[in-house]
């Protein structure tokens, strides 16, 4: 009995070449398997923390979807930790857990050894953990300063001169390295509205003063220890004003800041009650010859202080000059400022 062979030559290679495309397209044929999803939520990125007397508040947003790009159906526990310095990161206690994609928060009050001493960093963190109890990491550092807040500013006072208002209070002993005080001035009242339609028109449009702020705060910076020159106010307009004590330290390339209290507030009107500065010189006008009489005219205008208004007095002098020349008087030149001064007195001699 003869032996079975395989032929060969084109139709061995047609049936190797059907062979292995079953192979590769053939029905229920398993792929390669899976790993099983860890369910791990995405690390949050948008830490931040404010601290408030002894309590430090957290903000952050949950995420929508895990590691694996999955959405996340069900809330997602919290774990909150806090490290000083270069130290270990401590848990905090609490088991808060969120919604994915909500706005989340998380408050704690300092224990007594960190609401106490000097200035010195402290940075939060949380970490999101998936159904097992596992993480994907911690998120980014939010930094704030423990220690004890600076002593509150006490004594604030005001007074109010041409060039601004001096806000002073009482010296404190001496604050540690990096304490500032910080002002803060609110706009209470502002200036009467224009009286007449010109007037409104008038303060419309590009060359109209912009509008001053409502709230504004200013840094005193030392070495002023008690008082200080804000410069940046309207005569006319009623300001109110707080004080605090804050002590900033530089973290990581960030200025982290612990604001003491707010003092009680003052209120400063400020009343331009300065008289303006003494105007001088004399410009004199010289007018043609009368084409009659050949009267020549000079008038004469004075300007002088009288209390917070320039008083102008015109003086009218007439010469029998057939050619009318001007005065040889050197003149100097003033400029009369109706907006801060009002109006300029005018009278005839």
């Amino acid at each position: 009995m003869s032996a079975l062979r395989l032929g060969s030559g084109p139709a061995l290679l047609a049936m190797a070449a059907a062979l292995a495309a079953g192979f590769v397209t053939g029905c229920g044929t398993p792929g390669t398997p899976l790993p099983p999803s860890l369910k791990l939520p995405d690390p949050v990125n948008n830490l931040s923390a404010v601290r408030t007397g002894d309590q430090v508040s957290l903000a952050w947003t949950m995420p929508k979807r895990n590691t694996d790009k999955l959405l996340i159906k069900s809330n997602i526990p919290v774990r909150v930790c806090r490290k000083e310095g270069a130290g270990n990161c401590v848990a905090v206690p609490g088991n808060p857990s969120f919604a994915a994609d909500a706005k989340a928060s998380f408050t704690e009050t300092l224990p007594a050894a960190l609401a106490s001493g000097s200035p010195r960093p402290l940075t939060y963190f949380v970490e999101l953990m998936s159904p097992h109890g596992r993480s994907a990491g911690l998120s980014n550092g939010a930094h704030v300063l423990a220690g004890e807040a600076p002593a509150p500013v006490v004594g604030l006072a005001d007074e109010v001169r041409k060039d601004g208002v001096i806000l002073h209070w009482t010296a404190n002993a001496p604050a540690p390295r990096g304490t500032v005080i910080r002002l803060h001035r609110k706009l209470v009242s502002s200036q009467s509205k224009p009286e007449s339609p010109n007037d409104s028109r008038a303060q419309q449009g590009f060359l109209a003063p912009p509008k001053e702020q409502v709230d504004v705060t200013l840094l005193v910076e030392p070495p002023a220890e008690d008082r200080a020159l804000d410069k940046t106010i309207h005569f006319g307009e009623t300001y109110e004003y707080r004080a605090q004590r804050v002590s900033r330290i530089e973290v990581e390339g960030q200025t982290v800041e612990l604001a003491g209290p707010l003092s009680d507030p003052i209120r400063v009107v400020a009343i331009d009650t300065f008289p303006p500065a003494i105007p001088s010189g004399l410009a004199a006008v010289a007018t043609a010859p009368d084409s009659v009489s050949g009267i020549c005219q000079h008038i004469h205008v004075l300007a002088r202080n009288e209390g917070s208004h320039i008083g102008v007095q015109l003086i009218l002098q007439r010469s029998q000059r057939r050619i009318c020349r001007p005065l040889r008087t050197k003149i100097n030149r003033f400029h009369l400022n109706m907006v801060q001064h009002g109006p300029a007195v005018i009278r005839d001699r």
